[in-house]
């Protein structure tokens, strides 16, 4: 295969297959006969011949691409390629149910896909929806997707993940914790380093000049403390000192209108202080084209936002919006770091 770093080639996306027993085959099968699919990047799909036959049978599309048993018969400037790990029948797929052999093909995809951009084969890694709890029987640690990326690449640097929608970002300080624990997770280094990591990230993706609105975290963001007092002793020194050392932020605004005001003034992320207080607002502003990035690691990592959909699985109905989105980002960034390379040469 080409060396991912040649600039002269499209990017190489390494997109695993995610939960058999829900969209994840359609959506797979239909990325890959997108025009743009075609056009923008070269695909190494890891996953089974059976499964994705399967999927594209039920998307009602025709599949073009080459099949190999492993990456070493991969050849130099292959077109779209599907590595047929062979490793599920579609015999064993229990439709609708999270299961262990489904959470053995995910776990298996994906973690080729991530060790191919680890050895710097691939440009980036797209993944269809994974079942979290398939995932977990597979993989006993699985707590999310970024503890099994360290654990597969060994990267021990900050990572964290994004939703993304056309318009606007949305970056959290803290993510899979209790509610009731956020206010002890926050402080001014935590939140600085939110808004570095997001800035460093919007940038990757094409944006010259990053602007980031910071959330509050108390109904009316404190309302001048009387409904909290993290903003007054917490959120707005960070806001100052991210201001201070350069970044465009403003802040910190209720959360109840910040995502309105964003979209309105032209703020490119809102940096929320938990989970929800920003997927509720993005989920509702775009299910169906919202992309979840993960931003920190050396290669882009981006997957649709929505889940498995068990109930539609094998339907024909499924919307390939969020996975064309995040297909499309990933492609946008890989070049972003390729032009960046060569620039340093």
């Amino acid at each position: 295969m080409a060396n991912a770093t040649n600039p002269s080639s499209r990017p190489v996306i390494a997109l695993a297959m995610g939960d058999p027993a829900g969209i994840s085959p359609e959506l797979t099968a239909m990325l890959l006969t997108l025009p743009e699919a075609k056009d923008d990047a070269r695909i190494v799909t890891f996953g089974d011949r059976r499964i994705l036959e399967r999927g594209a049978i039920e998307a009602g599309v025709t599949l073009d691409l080459d099949v190999v048993a492993s990456e070493a018969e991969i050849a130099p400037g292959a077109r779209h390629v599907l590595v047929d790990l062979g490793h599920l029948s579609v015999e064993e797929v229990e439709r609708g149910q999270a299961t262990l052999p489904g959470g053995l093909f995910a776990t298996r995809n994906f973690r080729s896909a991530l060790e191919m951009a680890h050895r710097g084969e691939a440009d980036a890694v797209c993944f269809t929806p994974f079942n979290k709890q398939a995932m977990r029987l597979a993989y006993p640690g699985y707590d999310d997707e970024i503890r099994f990326v360290v654990d597969v690449t060994g990267f021990r640097g900050k990572v964290r993940e994004f939703n993304v929608l056309e318009k606007v970002w949305n970056a959290r300080v803290t993510s899979h914790i209790p509610l009731k624990d956020v206010s002890a997770h926050l402080s001014v280094d935590a939140i600085l380093a939110e808004v570095k990591l997001t800035h460093d990230c919007l940038k990757q993706s094409g944006i010259e000049r990053p602007r980031i609105a910071i959330n509050g975290l108390n109904p009316h963001a404190g309302d001048g403390g009387a409904f909290g007092t993290e903003e007054i002793e917490i959120i707005e020194p960070a806001v100052q000192a991210a201001k201070d050392l350069g970044y465009e932020v403003d802040g910190p605004f209720p959360a109840d209108t910040v995502f309105l005001r964003a979209l309105k003034e032209g703020w490119h992320a809102v940096l929320t202080m938990y989970h929800d207080q920003g997927q509720i607002a993005m989920k509702l502003m775009g299910f169906d084209k919202g992309v979840t990035m993960m931003g920190g690691l050396p290669f882009p990592l981006c997957t649709p936002a929505h889940g498995t959909a068990y109930d539609i699985a094998g339907k024909g109905v499924a919307d390939i919006g969020a996975t064309r989105e995040a297909f499309r980002l990933a492609v946008r960034m890989a070049n972003q770091q390729r032009a960046r390379a060569v620039a340093a040469e």
